[in-house]
């Protein structure tokens, strides 16, 4: 009874002052949510600490639950997170962004078809070494992780570098990491792919395309927690070293703090000049951050050059 009558005082605490205001406008439900009480509430009602996601979008997430399930008000939505397990877990689901595409941020695909990979082959070939290293970081259903595979498929095969690939693609979802295995896409995510890829890259099963077996080969996912600070890379690449890392749209939803976190790990995983790709809504983080340099503006793509982050 305690924790019900705590729940309700801190839920009142930033209920909508129009308490209809909850269902119909979600502008003013963020706006009079207060964060702490919000990320005490959830870890008390499921367990779970969401301190480290933005305020905003905790909020606005919130927001949609409530009109979802159609509690009349905020405290009321307290409570049932309290009483019903199966709406905290499909709160914290909403709070794993699975969204993604195939060649999603054309400019920055574009940077790594004429510019990136090919220095990147050119680097291996002049070096001696034979594996470029990639990881795709927050790689939701695999489209990114696969959409980079695709590029350095077609680039190996067409200057016959006898070089070889890896891509990583981690996600902290199991859900998220058992599509990206399955590698089958409906045809309304084919959009952004060429007829050229499509064809070489894609097998058409019934309702769905499947990643050709070639490709799926040379990625490999992963459970793996960005955040999680007793590990500076997926325990699956058993060291990190990376060439190439692609972490877009993912430390948009996370507070300040933890987004230097995730920027900290990127660079430690980077091999020297290595490079990170972003989103451009993320672009402005990195570029203010000196251990990275633009590469061709106005592209969220860098390069490492040491320096603090």
């Amino acid at each position: 009874m305690a924790f019900v009558q705590n729940h309700e005082t801190k839920m009142r605490n930033f209920e909508a002052r129009d308490s209809s205001g909850w269902a119909v406008n979600m502008d003013t439900c963020v706006d009079q949510m207060e964060p702490d009480a919000l990320v005490d509430i959830i870890r008390q009602a499921a367990g779970c600490d969401v301190s480290s996601f933005d305020e905003v979008f905790l909020a606005k997430s919130v927001a949609r639950r409530i009109a979802a399930s159609g509690a009349a008000d905020a405290a009321e939505y307290g409570q049932r997170l309290a009483d019903d397990r199966q709406e905290a877990e499909t709160l914290l689901r909403s709070l794993l962004v699975c969204h993604s595409e195939f060649f999603r941020e054309p400019l920055s695909f574009a940077l790594l078809e004429a510019l990136v990979l090919p220095e990147l082959v050119r680097r291996k070939k002049q070096s001696g070494q034979r594996e470029i290293r990639i990881w795709s970081a927050g790689c939701a259903a695999g489209q990114e992780a696969y959409s980079v595979a695709i590029l350095l498929d077609e680039l190996v095969a067409a200057r016959e570098a006898g070089i070889s690939s890896m891509v990583f693609g981690t996600d902290v979802s199991e859900a998220n990491v058992a599509a990206a295995r399955r590698g089958e896409y409906h045809p309304a995510a084919m959009q952004n792919v060429r007829l050229r890829h499509l064809d070489a890259c894609f097998l058409r099963q019934g309702d769905s395309y499947r990643i050709a077996s070639r490709i799926r080969e040379r990625v490999d996912f992963s459970i793996y927690d960005l955040l999680d600070t007793r590990t500076n890379c997926p325990p699956a690449c058993i060291f990190g070293d990376f060439d190439l890392v692609l972490c877009s749209n993912v430390m948009l939803y996370y507070r300040p703090e933890y987004r230097r976190v995730i920027l900290g790990k990127v660079s430690h995983g980077l091999s020297r000049g290595g490079y990170f790709v972003t989103s451009q809504a993320e672009r402005e983080w990195v570029q203010s951050a000196s251990a990275f340099r633009a590469l061709a503006p106005p592209a969220a793509v860098f390069e490492q050059v040491g320096g603090s982050w």
